[in-house]
């Protein structure tokens, strides 16, 4: 048995894991970083960055097939789908090196290729590995959660850790869950060839503002895209090639392929927490404000602290705790200011309260202002003129933005950027946006902010009139 002592040891080199350290490496402090599976975790190699790439193959394959509203004539767009799979690998290959193993090494990482678990509060094994640290990072994740349905067990099945290994392009796929991987994956796959049928317990992209998510579902199933909403899986049936989802109020769903996208679990089974002193809750590992766990040498970082699922999250927890460990300085997490993005197409994006949320926060004192895409003139010159944004303002502050339609997930970079800093929607106003370009639409939410507050005011109309009269 091996023994090692460390400043900080990290559980997990995903996302959220290897950011903590190379920061934590580069300023000084000695570091283990131990991964059971592969570098980069799931956003890598089963989640953002193939699930993108396989998009990126079905946009084109669908813009050859819808090219004649720009002068080029249509093509058959048809699709190679192991060669698709061929461009994800290839994507992934390319990311791969910022996440290895010998850049991380490079840094003076001591990378031990073990999945640990705890023996102690402050010993952690992996392998032949023993190793003690002052603070300890765990950021292992989340995996795809599997619910328990009758009959699952004898049908054979995806999910995102296996659906980029197909090879083979589904004739009729059945994906049960309407989230944003559903949706993304049912679209990638309809312009792919497949038949798809999304089958949802609830509604589809139920996290978003229904306004919203209705654009994106009536694009999906104008592409053909079956959405089966209301329908709580009961039963699946069948075998390969020839599977059956039977709903609780009798509809019977039939497929070729079955992609199971219901949601996330916190990877924590391996970790024996109880030896730590280490409590859990419904979604994952107890954290307070600061991300610290019932053992307050042990942060929770991204998925596996329970809370917002996302890369950017667990990039943006790296820093809280870099703060805290490195300098001992208080530093809590916050969420108002995380945006996220659904990558369909048209694309959803959301940062800070929607409508809803502000109404039921602000009441009176909320404004919604709003600019349709299809006033931009970019927008229209690409034939993107299909949805729109919506900002809720309180007393000139913007605390939340809503978007649907081309490039969302880059539009509310700048709304982000707003509510982190607690910005007034003056500013966003006096910025000058290049012409023509998407990004106006910002500008022009904005400007529909101050439009009835300078074009509908009888005291500017007054000033104005005063001026042209009496100043030479």
């Amino acid at each position: 048995m091996k023994r090692i002592k460390t400043d900080i040891l990290i559980i997990g080199a995903g996302s959220g894991g290897l950011s903590v350290a190379a920061g934590a490496a580069q300023m000084g402090a000695d570091v283990v970083l131990l991964e059971g599976h592969k570098m980069g975790g799931d956003c890598l190699n089963y989640g953002c960055v193939p699930s993108k790439a396989l998009l990126a193959s079905g946009k084109a394959a669908y813009g050859q097939r819808h090219s004649s509203a720009f002068g080029v004539s249509n093509a058959p767009g048809a699709a190679d789908y192991a060669a698709a799979k061929d461009h994800v690998a290839d994507v992934i290959a390319q990311i791969a090196p910022v996440d290895s193993q010998e850049r991380f090494e490079g840094f003076g990482i001591n990378v031990i290729r073990e999945f640990g678990h705890f023996i102690s509060p402050s010993e952690v094994q992996a392998g032949e590995n023993v190793i003690t640290a002052r603070r300890i990072v765990i950021a292992t994740g989340s995996s795809p959660l599997v619910p328990p349905i009758p009959g699952l067990e004898t049908v054979p099945f995806e999910t995102n850790e296996t659906l980029f290994d197909l090879r083979d392009a589904p004739e009729h796929l059945l994906i049960i869950g309407g989230g944003p991987i559903g949706m993304e994956m049912a679209q990638a796959h309809i312009r792919l060839g497949a038949k798809v049928t999304v089958i949802e317990g609830a509604k589809a992209l139920g996290k978003d503002d229904p306004e919203l998510t209705g654009v994106v579902l009536s694009a999906l199933r104008a592409e053909g895209v079956v959405i089966e909403e209301d329908a709580k899986a009961a039963e699946i049936k069948g075998k390969a090639g020839a599977i059956e989802v039977v709903t609780e109020d009798g509809r019977s769903i039939k497929g070729t392929h079955l992609l199971m996208a219901v949601g996330r679990k916190s990877n924590t089974d391996k970790l024996n927490l109880a030896a730590a002193g280490i409590e859990t809750t419904r979604t994952g590992i107890k954290v307070d404000a600061s991300l610290r766990s019932t053992n307050k040498r042990v942060y929770a970082i991204g998925d596996v602290a329970g809370g917002l699922q996302f890369t950017h999250v667990a990039g943006y927890h790296a820093g809280v705790i870099i703060r805290s460990m490195l300098f001992a300085l208080p530093s809590k997490a916050k969420t108002a200011h995380i945006p996220w993005a659904t990558y369909t197409d048209p694309e959803l994006a959301q940062v800070g309260m929607t409508e809803a949320e502000a109404k039921k926060e602000h009441g009176i004192n909320v404004e919604v202002v709003r600019f349709p895409y299809h006033h931009n003139d970019r927008a229209i010159a690409e034939r993107k003129s299909s949805g729109f944004i919506k900002v809720m303002v309180v007393k000139g502050r913007p605390v939340g933005a809503s978007i649907v339609g081309h490039q969302a997930g880059e539009l509310v970079n700048l709304w982000a950027l707003a509510l982190a800093n607690k910005m007034k929607m003056s500013q966003i106003a006096a910025m000058v946006a290049p012409y023509p370009t998407i990004g106006e639409i910002n500008k022009r939410a904005a400007g529909a902010y101050f439009s009835p507050r300078l074009f509908d005011s009888p005291a500017v109309k007054k000033i104005v009139g005063l001026v042209q009269r009496f100043v030479p």
